[in-house]
């Protein structure tokens, strides 16, 4: 069962020496949820954020706690990874590509694990966040939206359906981070129907290369 239910938007402005909506405030009044995400929160990177397949961000709230621990000098808490939704009572560990959720008037649907980025890096001041987060499956997700409707801040994700055989986020991301060309985990993603095209196509090309996608611009900002 969730707890601390909280909404978050943010507007794209220029700090950490680039441009970001990833410092969001919190949301009380109803807001609409479209397809391309929430009206009123902004994106500064559409081509490896927001779009039909990444339309809301969950980062589960248990996870600052570990965050302190590791680096207690830190004020660490949400939104610090710049979630739209941030509750207490769902994981990695129990959240599945494909389950679908109704959420107020909307419906939305797991589509793939958050893939970490150099600018928490940045924004945290920890050197390699992004690779530590990725290392260790505390990602968070996405969701796609099935459905799209108004939203409260105190609606809670009621999950109505899930798939067949379903993978956890968490084990998502050990196969696709952790195993990148295992055959038998490649050809398992390649079979999730519910997961994101993006994700699923990187699948198909290690499949018919053996190579696995350079990893470094995205966790560390550069070559």
């Amino acid at each position: 069962m969730q707890r601390n239910h909280q909404l978050f938007f943010g507007k794209v402005k220029q700090q950490y020496d680039f441009n970001t909506a990833i410092d969001k405030t919190l949301i009380v009044e109803s807001v609409f949820l479209t397809v391309l995400g929430f009206e009123g929160d902004e994106c500064a990177d559409p081509k490896h954020h927001g779009g039909v397949e990444r339309a809301v961000h969950h980062y589960p709230a248990e996870h600052y706690a570990y965050w302190m621990q590791q680096y207690p000098e830190r004020d660490w808490q949400a939104p610090g990874m710049g979630e739209n939704i941030s509750t207490l009572g769902m994981t990695e560990d129990t959240v599945c590509i494909g389950d679908r959720y109704q959420w107020g008037e909307a419906i939305v649907e797991v589509s793939q694990p958050r893939s970490p980025c150099y600018k928490l890096n940045k924004i945290w001041q920890v050197d390699k966040l992004s690779v530590e987060m990725q290392n260790i499956s505390r990602c968070g997700w996405l969701y796609r939206v099935i459905q799209p409707g108004f939203v409260r801040n105190d609606d809670q994700l009621v999950l109505i359906q899930q798939t067949e055989k379903p993978f956890t986020v968490k084990q998502v991301c050990d196969m696709f981070f952790g195993e990148p060309l295992n055959p038998e985990y490649l050809a398992a993603l390649d079979q999730c129907e519910a997961l994101s095209t993006s994700w699923r196509d990187k699948v198909t090309l290690r499949i018919e290369t053996g190579t696995v996608e350079n990893w470094n611009f995205r966790l560390l900002g550069h070559a």
